[in-house]
């Protein structure tokens, strides 16, 4: 029968060797261990770490904050950390950890001796799922830019079409004051067509006084058919007249209800205009809480 071999320690530490980054730091942050998965995810060897300061393994704008001197000395207090952090590679380049720090503790006293860190690679994830960030924002800040122009054409047209709203405004009551006009002309006409009547009766009645006056009333006759030419001439004038404003009345009716129309169609554009305007703005609003999310995204990967 085939003897099971026993996990023991030994078996676990090699395990965690071969599949961890694993790294250890002396209490003056100096790296007093190193595996070669940690070495090569650096871009070292394992020689050429010994001895390197945490410190240069960091950006210089994370090596220099407040935050960093925290981190160290809540280690040094025995406090473990569990986060994902960025480094420097030995070439400059950023390498991503998810990384747990462990303090070392002593067997007597419990104080603290050293640090160890054992970190996964998620370089490449983390580089994939910033490219899709980055792209989200990129699309949130196209979305942005085209919302604005689409609003900035929109408010223009907007003025453009209450520009063309007043112009029909003013051409209403133009025509409004033309029609106030015909209907003047035509009391006028009315009034001259009563006089040239009243001036035929007249001049018939002047005929016939000079008819019975006889020979002394001939004359006066001659007169009385001039001016009964004259009215008539006067009643031929004023059917022309009358007939040229019965036209310019008919023209400013079909002007008038093509006015009408136009301001009715104007109506229509700026609500379609506004309505257009409220979709833009809403784009715009979206486009904004996309580029938030992204922020978010971005800062929680």
């Amino acid at each position: 029968m085939r003897q099971i071999e026993q996990v023991t320690d030994d078996h676990v530490v090699k395990s965690l060797e071969q599949n961890l980054a694993i790294i250890r730091f002396d209490l003056d942050h100096k790296i007093a261990y190193v595996n070669d998965i940690f070495a090569n995810a650096m871009g070292y060897t394992k020689d050429e770490m010994i001895g390197v300061s945490h410190r240069d393994l960091c950006f210089e704008d994370h090596a220099n904050s407040r935050e960093y001197e925290k981190f160290w000395n809540e280690l040094k207090l025995g406090l473990s950390k569990q986060e994902k952090v960025v480094r420097k590679d030995k070439k400059g380049n950023k390498v991503w950890l998810e990384a747990t720090y462990m303090p070392v503790f002593s067997s007597k006293g419990g104080r603290v001796i050293g640090i160890s860190k054992v970190a996964s690679n998620i370089t490449q994830r983390q580089t994939s799922i910033t490219a899709v960030v980055e792209e989200l924002r990129q699309m949130a800040e196209g979305l942005t830019e085209r919302a604005d122009i689409g609003i900035v054409r929109s408010k223009e047209l907007l003025a453009l079409i209450e520009d063309i709203a007043d112009i029909s405004r003013n051409n209403t009551n133009t025509l409004g004051n033309l029609e106030t006009h015909v209907e003047s002309i035509q009391y006028i006409v009315k009034t001259i067509r009563e006089i040239a009547a009243q001036t035929n009766l007249l001049a018939l009645n002047a005929a016939i006084e000079a008819a019975r006056a006889g020979e002394h009333g001939r004359g006066f006759d001659v007169v009385a058919k001039e001016v009964r030419k004259l009215s008539a001439k006067v009643e031929e004038s004023i059917v022309e007249v009358r007939e040229g404003v019965e036209a310019i009345t008919a023209e400013i009716e079909n002007i008038s209800r093509g006015t009408t129309l136009a301001e009715e169609n104007v109506d229509h554009c700026q609500q379609r205009i506004e309505v257009a305007m409220e979709d833009f703005l809403a784009i715009a609003s979206s486009a904004s809480e996309l580029d938030k999310q992204s922020k978010i995204v971005s800062s929680v990967v």
